[in-house]
Order: C-alpha cells, then sequence, then structure tokens
C-alpha cells in the first residue's frame, strides 16, 4: 500500500506529454462560375480570398475555360471570397472555414449585372488538434515522439497512448479487447481478421503513425465494439531519391525477478534485441516506387507465472509457467504510384511476411507444500508463419476537387506451420508426445468507394466484398502413456463471405454538426469439421443486419464542442475462438475452441465535449456499451480430473459504463504535457452455459461487475541541442476478467532523443519498466476450484538505437 501511494505521488509530481501529431490538413475549396441570364460559364475570373479582419490577402486564382476555379491550402478561419471581371459586378462572399472536410464546393456562383449580394458559406476543413480530430472521434499519434517507447513493437510503443492499455499481450481500449486491427486502413492476416495478432513483433520504427477510432463511420467495416486502431507505415513522398536507415538493440530481463522452481531450467536473461530497418523511395514525374524493410530479432521471456491451483476436495497444485522466446521477424514491403494524369492514378503494392518463433518451455507441477514433485512438462514450439499480400487501387479525380471514386482489390496469402514437441517427466515414466498444425488462409477483398464534396459537408458511399477461407489440418503422434487426445485431431475448413453495402452523410453548419451513416452486411460461416472428431460437429451461422451510426454535434463558440455519438457493431467469433483442436502448451489448462460460438452485437452511445485554448485542449467523454450474446472464456473442470477445460462461450448480456478524460498542455517552449484518466464500471448478468469438450460440463455464474480505471502521465522536455527528454508513468487498477479479477499494476518508462548531423541523423535511448514494478496478478473462481497466479514476464528493456535521412 506504502509502495502505491509512494508510486502514485511520483506520478503526479513526473510532468506529463506524450506529443500526438496536430495534423492540420488544408481545405481546397472549389466552385463554378455561372453567368445570371445565359447559365454559361464565364471564364478568366479573378477570384481572391482575402482575411476578414484585416483584409490581409491569403491566396488567390483565376476560373478555367469550364467556369471552375479551387482554392488550396486554406486554413481553419472566416475570409472573404472577392470574385471580379470586366463586365460584371464586383461580388464578395464571406466564407467560414471549418473542420471536418478536406474539400468543399461552393456549388454555382452567379455573376450579375444586378446589386452586389453578400452570402455566407460554410465551408469545413479537416484537421487535429493535438491528436484529436474535429470530429471527436478520432485520435492521431505520430509514434516518432513516443521517445520511451522507441525502438519497441507496436504493441509497446501504443501503451502509453491515451485510453489505451494492455492486457495478456492484447490491446485494450477502455478495457476492451474486442477491436479491429487496421495497417493502411486495410484488415491484414499479419494482424488479424477482427483479431490481435502480431503486433508485439511489428517493429514501431518502420510504423508513421496510429490511429485510435472509438466511433467509427458506416464506411468502417462493422466488427470491433470497442473500435478501431489503423496502423499507418512510413512511406516517403519527396521528389527525387531519399530514404532513411537505422539500428536499434537492447536488452531485456536484466535481473530475475523470481527465482524458478526447482528441477527447470534457466530463464533468458539479458536478452538481445536487434532491429535494422532500411526505407527507400524514388519519385519522378508521374511516377513514385518505395522500399520498406525491417527485420527484427529478440529473445524475451515471454511467461513466467507462477500459480497456485486449489480444489473443493482439500488439493491444490503449485505450478510454473516458464517459456524463453526467440522471433526472428522479416517484414519486406514495396510498391509503385503511377498517375498517367491528374485525375487517374494507380497503386500496385506487395507486403512480405516472415515470423519464426522458437517457444522452449518449463511447467513443474508440485503438491501444496512443494514436498513432491507431480509432473515436469517440457515444451519445444517450432512454428513458422508467412504472410503475403498484394493490393491494387485506382483513384478517379473528378473535376470537383474532392470528387472521388476509389476502386481497390487486395489479396491475402497466411500460412501457420505450427510443431509442438512434449516430453512428459512424471515419477515413473518419461514420454514423448508431439503435433503438427498447418493452416492456409485465403483472404479477398473487393472495395468501391464514392466522395463527393457538398456546399456544406458531403457524401460517401462504397460496395464491399470479402471471401474468406481457412483450411486448418492437425496431427497428432502420442508417445507413451499420452495425455493427448489423440480423437480430437483432424481437418477443419473454415468459411466466410461477406457483401457489404453503406452510405454516409456528413453535415456541417456554423454552429451545428452531422454525421449518419448506415452500413447493411449480410455474413454467412460454414465450419466444417472432421466427422470422427470425438465432441464437435460441423457449425455455422448467418445474418442479415443493419449498423447504423450517428453523430451530431454543437459548436459553442470557436473553442468549445459538445458531441454526442451512437453506433452498433459486431465481434464475430474468430477462426481460432471455434478451432476444434485442444492446445497443450499447458497440459492441465487446456484451451479449446468452440464451433458452436456465435457473434456478439454492442450498442455503443457516447457524450464528449472539448474545450480549446491558446496552448492545449481537454477533451471529456462519457458512453455506455450495452453488450449482446458477450463473448469470453470460462474455464471448467472435469469431476475427479485436475485439468481445466478453457473454452470461448456466448455469456449473455454485458454492459460497461465509463468515462475517459485527456488533457493536453504546452507550459512553455521546452516543456509539455499531457494526462489521460479513465474509470469504467464492467457488469456481466448472471448467465449460465455448457463446456462440451471433453464431457458437456453446466457452469452456473452469478453477476459480476468491478469499477476500475487507469491513470496515464507523461512529459516532454525539450532541450538545446535538438534534445528531447520523455518521462512516463501508467498505473492500471484492478479489473474483472472471465471468472475472476486482474489486480493493479504500474510502470514508468524513461527516454531520450538528439538529432545530429545536422538533423539527418537521430540517436535515442530509452528503458521501459525502469522500475520492475509491473507485474501481472490474476485470481480465477471456477466450478470446484480456484486458480490464482503471478506473472513475472518480460517487462523491463533498455534500448540504444540510431537512425540516419538522406536525399
Amino acid at each position: 500500500m506504502i509502495l502505491k501511494k509512494n508510486f502514485l505521488l511520483l506520478l503526479f509530481s513526473i510532468f506529463i506529454s506524450y506529443f500526438a501529431s496536430a495534423q492540420s490538413i488544408k481545405v481546397t475549396l472549389s466552385g463554378l462560375v455561372k453567368d445570371a441570364k445565359s447559365k454559361s460559364a464565364v471564364e478568366y475570373v479573378n477570384i481572391v480570398v482575402k482575411q476578414k479582419a484585416d483584409q490581409k490577402f491569403i491566396t488567390g486564382t483565376i476560373s478555367d475555360v469550364e467556369g471552375r476555379f479551387k482554392l488550396t491550402e486554406l486554413l481553419a478561419g472566416t475570409y472573404v471570397l472577392e470574385l471580379t471581371i470586366i463586365g460584371y459586378q464586383k461580388k464578395s462572399q464571406e466564407v467560414t472555414v471549418g473542420s471536418l472536410n478536406a474539400f468543399l464546393d461552393l456549388g454555382e456562383i452567379i455573376l450579375t449585372e444586378d446589386s452586389q449580394m453578400l452570402n455566407t458559406v460554410s465551408v469545413v476543413g479537416k484537421g487535429a488538434i493535438d491528436g484529436l480530430s474535429d470530429k471527436m472521434d478520432k485520435k492521431t499519434f505520430t509514434l516518432g515522439n513516443n521517445v520511451s517507447q522507441a525502438g519497441g513493437s507496436v504493441l509497446q510503443a501504443m501503451q502509453n497512448l491515451p485510453g489505451v492499455t494492455l492486457q495478456d499481450g492484447k490491446i485494450q481500449l477502455r478495457g476492451n479487447d474486442k477491436i479491429a486491427i487496421l495497417v493502411d486502413g486495410k484488415q491484414n492476416a499479419m494482424t488479424g481478421f477482427g483479431t490481435q495478432t502480431g503486433l508485439d513483433n511489428i517493429p514501431a520504427s518502420a510504423i508513421d503513425r496510429i490511429e485510435i477510432i472509438n466511433n467509427p463511420s458506416s464506411k468502417y467495416d462493422s466488427n470491433g465494439n470497442a473500435g478501431i486502431i489503423n496502423i499507418i507505415y512510413k512511406k516517403n513522398k519527396q521528389e527525387g531519391f531519399n530514404g532513411k536507415v537505422g539500428l536499434i538493440t537492447g536488452l531485456g530481463s536484466l535481473w530475475e525477478r523470481k527465482e524458478n522452481l526447482p528441477t527447470i531450467r534457466p530463464q533468458y536473461q539479458a536478452t538481445p534485441k536487434i532491429n535494422p530497418s532500411l526505407s527507400l523511395n524514388y519519385r519522378k514525374n508521374k511516377l513514385n516506387t518505395f522500399l520498406q524493410a525491417d527485420y527484427l530479432y529478440t529473445q524475451t521471456l515471454n511467461r513466467n507465472e507462477f500459480a497456485t491451483r486449489a480444489y473443493s476436495n482439500g488439493n491444490s497444485i503449485n505450478q510454473q509457467v516458464k517459456r524463453n522466446r526467440t522471433t526472428d521477424y522479416t517484414t519486406v514491403k514495396s510498391g509503385v504510384d503511377w498517375s498517367p494524369d491528374e485525375q487517374n492514378s494507380f497503386t500496385f503494392s506487395g507486403y512480405f511476411n516472415r515470423e519464426k518463433i522458437i517457444d522452449k518451455g518449463d511447467i513443474p507441477y508440485f503438491n501444496g507444500d512443494f514436498t513432491q514433485r507431480l509432473r515436469l512438462w517440457q515444451f519445444l514450439e517450432d512454428e513458422v508463419k508467412y504472410t503475403v499480400t498484394g493490393s491494387a487501387s485506382y483513384q478517379h479525380k473528378f473535376k470537383q476537387p474532392g470528387h472521388l471514386l476509389n476502386v481497390g482489390f487486395n489479396y491475402t496469402w497466411h500460412r501457420e506451420d505450427e510443431k509442438y514437441f512434449f516430453t512428459n517427466i512424471m515419477p515413473v515414466f518419461t514420454g514423448e508426445d508431439s503435433f503438427a498444425l498447418l493452416s492456409d488462409e485465403h483472404v479477398a477483398d473487393l472495395n468501391l468507394d464514392y466522395i463527393r464534396p457538398l456546399r456544406q459537408g458531403r457524401i460517401e458511399m462504397g460496395l464491399k466484398f470479402r471471401r474468406r477461407t481457412i483450411p486448418t489440418d492437425m496431427q497428432f503422434f502420442p508417445g507413451l502413456n499420452s495425455p493427448i487426445d489423440v480423437n480430437a485431431g483432424g481437418w477443419a475448413d473454415y468459411k466466410e463471405t461477406i457483401p457489404a453495402t453503406y452510405a454516409n452523410y456528413v453535415l456541417e453548419t456554423n454552429h451545428f454538426e452531422m454525421e449518419a451513416g448506415l452500413r447493411f452486411e449480410y455474413v454467412k460461416v460454414q465450419y466444417d469439421v472432421n466427422p470422427n472428431h470425438n465432441t464437435y460437429k460441423s457449425d455455422g451461422y448467418d445474418y442479415a443486419r443493419p449498423f447504423p451510426n450517428l453523430r451530431l454535434a454543437y459548436k459553442i463558440g470557436s473553442n468549445n464542442k459538445i458531441s454526442v455519438f451512437f453506433n452498433r457493431r459486431v465481434d464475430r467469433p474468430n477462426e481460432v475462438d471455434i478451432r476444434i483442436f485442444p492446445k497443450y502448451d499447458e497440459p492441465e489448462v487446456l484451451k479449446v475452441g468452440n464451433p458452436t460460438l456465435r457473434p456478439q452485437f454492442t450498442n455503443t452511445i457516447e457524450l464528449g465535449y472539448r474545450v480549446n485554448w491558446k496552448k492545449g485542449n481537454i477533451y471529456t467523454s462519457t458512453y455506455h456499451k450495452m453488450i449482446d450474446a458477450t463473448i469470453t472464456r470460462i474455464a471448467t473442470q472435469v469431476p475427479g480430473n485436475v485439468i481445466l477445460y478453457n473454452i470461448f462461450q456466448n455469456a449473455g448480456k454485458s454492459y460497461q459504463t465509463g468515462t475517459e478524460v485527456v488533457l493536453l498542455q504546452e507550459l512553455a517552449s521546452w516543456l509539455s504535457f499531457n494526462t489521460s484518466a479513465a474509470i469504467y464500471h464492467n457488469k456481466i448478468n448472471a448467465f449460465t452455459i455448457i463446456n462440451r469438450y471433453p464431457v458437456p460440463i453446466v457452469y452456473n455464474m452469478s453477476e459480476e461487475s468491478i469499477t476500475s480505471g487507469n491513470i496515464k502521465l507523461n512529459t516532454m522536455f525539450k532541450l538545446k541541442g535538438q534534445t528531447q527528454i520523455q518521462l512516463s508513468g501508467i498505473y492500471l487498477a484492478k479489473d474483472i476478467i472471465p471468472q475472476g479479477t486482474i489486480g493493479a499494476r504500474f510502470s514508468v518508462d524513461f527516454g531520450i532523443k538528439k538529432q545530429v548531423q545536422k538533423g539527418r541523423g537521430e540517436l535515442f535511448l530509452n528503458g521501459t519498466d525502469i522500475l520492475g514494478t509491473f507485474i501481472t496478478k490474476k485470481s480465477i473462481v471456477g466450478n470446484g476450484f480456484t486458480y490464482n497466479s503471478m506473472d513475472y514476464l518480460e517487462t523491463q528493456v533498455f534500448r540504444l538505437g540510431y537512425s540516419y535521412k538522406f536525399l
């Protein structure tokens, strides 16, 4: 308790900052000039934009032979648009540039010999203040500003972002891990379709920025009730030849936080990290080519959990799950952008990824007083994953700026080649078992999107079609007195077909904003399994449902805005969640899929309020989620057996209500800070389920609820000599997990970055969890057992890196 209080005092004494990129995307204004009588186009009209306040000239142009004009790079503000040409009366219009749409069409502007007219037109531009979009639905963060996490993985880099937490290797938004992960705006087998995979191996050095979308519009796929995270790779657009080369090294697990149980192999210590990277770009006239390559080698103490299982008959088992992991991760991304003319452009790109994982694990089992070792289970996992993605896209720009037609096709192949070798050391014998799994995923996506600017907004509409298949084969090879269920192997085929259409309308006036959309999806999933499987049979589901979204906002002056959101989203079971094969890396806590699992549907309402001032802003939101057919893991025990079977189930209705606050402020030219805090209440109604593997077991759970939250405190110091220092602190309160709770935990990170070689070079040094305090504690209560654990996995890592830009 004293340690926690001291830590909180430490965090509040540390100034806080995380510099999200304030992306001020400028506005393009267009229109068509016509004669009042003949309605014909008026060419060569002089069009000038001036500041309303002081009549200062901003920009200008002339109308073309079709009477069209375009004014670019306008910032938010109030302007006067003046149109003059010999033979017509001078015309002036007051133009208020807002902050939602990058392109606005003023429509027809009529020139006449009548008296001068003064019209007011609202023009909306796209922008962001310190990461939060003006729609308040999205936060954007540049990873280059995250000094304390530089050189790590995308998963590690995101844990400092407001509203984001990590639990069991997964990202959570507002305490919820049901997130859709996109790569450059598209779902990818590397990060999972509706799931989270691979994030702990994607080098942060390859990423430009990350977008967090809590309230997605209908143009996005409907899956992910917690929201969307869009990972955007770096891509240089400079003219000529340019690039960047970098090298990052590091060490983790510098000291042993908890000693192993007796008779097992040592934990990994002083684990090396090596990440060289190369980025090349060549742009010439109508052609742009790019190449990005990254290699990541890491050793990690991936899991180091000490647990006690206590059973209702009085027996108890003490165990340790220690997993030493070695990972090789290679990524190459390349492509070509070709613009044959100003209206048409093509992009062709390819992506290749190879991930090699070697896990060496030891799981000793002891009796309650550690006087007898009951079993030692050792395993070797040899897994290779390949991902190949090919993309082709076409964009047509109509003459009206911002009026676009986009067509894209993406094909992804993902192979999972996994082999496990087990040694089962019992008091009277030693057995050796193994299994091999081969899975090939094929995904084809076809997209068509249409955008048209309006006088006070825009319309968006589109179509999407997806076909996804995953044939899987599992073969078990039992040894002496094998504990493996050989009848649970065989083949399984997953097939998914999703046609979808959407429409979205955005409106903005001087004080009012509205975004209303509807996405309609038909989903058909068929899961065919080996007819000889001893428990599960072929199954599937289908549905056709609308997914609406609505955002209403009112501007209270120029620096205050209040918004109301509503959306409906779905979380479909992942293929691995319904996969029928038991996993034996932990033989007495088995994870098994459930092909009878069905989607969960979520309705969300949210109220947000933001206040801006000269050097900062504060954003507050309150939200409520109503979830039907909640997907969660449930562990049950077969009577007379110590093994726990952990299986996904639909647990009925659950609810989440919470508040989030994000504050950003520049205190001085050398010091800025950011802090975020979230508090939420999770509740799951009482439910009854049946775990069918290996035999039907009925499980009843009464209503559960808990109030939890987190605080993130960061600071950024800008020193002389182009040097930056960042301190970060995170505190996560006790939270609810399936059948139990996860304890409070905290960490402190540090980083320093310096520009060298006239800004072309960059050096950094950082450390994560520098106090070594981030320990995961869980407590689970099941039918006739309790499970209490503490995981001392690797969280403390120190890194040193260098990068150089060349032109």
